[in-house]
């Protein structure tokens, strides 16, 4: 199941890649940073849900702490990611890296990690495998 999910969360990674371009490219030059980025969440947390939805059964959890566990795992690797990589890699700095979380300036990145973190117990348990 753990090796599933983390499959999972790689072409969850390739999306929210895809996503971020998308974001960039279209949507900010259209409608604003403030407004492209609040799309680009929401399109990015609906994906999330959708995906989970089409292989929570493949991935198989089969309790509510597998599923929690799926969901907490999916937001590690997420922040890992989004850290490590952000600035080791990208080299985006530490203020610019946190600038995402914050909600008073129009920032609701969050979101994402909320519905990263819910969508396996949530759509485990709609499709009735808990």
């Amino acid at each position: 199941m753990f090796a599933r999910a983390i499959a999972i969360w790689c072409v969850l990674l390739v999306i929210a890649s895809i996503n971020g371009a998308f974001r960039e490219v279209v949507l900010i030059p259209r409608t604003g940073d403030v407004v492209g980025r609040i799309i680009s969440t929401l399109l990015l947390s609906a994906l999330i849900v959708i995906l989970t939805w089409l292989t929570i059964g493949w991935i198989g959890p089969h309790t509510t702490d597998q599923a929690w566990f799926v969901g907490v795992g999916w937001v590690l690797l997420t922040l890992a990611f989004e850290f490590l990589a952000g600035h080791y890699l990208f080299h985006n700095s530490w203020s610019n890296l946190l600038a995402d979380y914050n909600v008073l300036r129009g920032r609701i990145w969050p979101l994402v990690l909320i519905t990263t973190l819910v969508a396996p117990r949530l759509c485990a348990g709609v499709r009735g495998q808990l």
